[in-house]
């Protein structure tokens, strides 16, 4: 049996942009991609702390060191410049590998986005 795990998870930082006119996804600062073990086209779960909102997009990489995280398309009607949110990745694993599985969760400085 699979089940779905979270895999990686990047813990309250801080919208940098929306961009409404752009192919619909989410940008993030490779620095932090690498950091959560997130890759470029991988969906992603995003919870907007400041208004409840829950969606999910795909990743494009944002210039590394940049503190980039911009919602693009139509999700960046879901958020606002300036709130918090929480990027999830999950994976689908058998049931005694999930028991073990540790995934990557970093928890950057949401003023900067940068890793503490």
């Amino acid at each position: 049996m699979l089940i779905e795990v979270l895999k990686s998870k990047i813990h309250r930082v801080r919208v940098t942009g929306a961009n409404l006119n752009y192919i619909g996804s989410i940008t993030i600062d490779e620095d932090l991609m690498d950091a959560a073990n997130i890759i470029a086209n991988e969906k992603v779960f995003i919870v907007d702390n400041n208004n409840g909102e829950r969606f999910e997009t795909y990743v494009i990489k944002g210039a590394r060191g940049s503190g980039m995280v911009c919602l693009n398309g139509a999700a960046a009607r879901k958020v606002q410049p300036g709130d918090i949110i929480i990027i999830m990745a999950y994976a689908s694993m058998d049931f005694e590998e999930a028991k073990t599985f540790k995934p990557s969760i970093i928890f950057p400085d949401f003023l900067t986005n940068k890793l503490i």
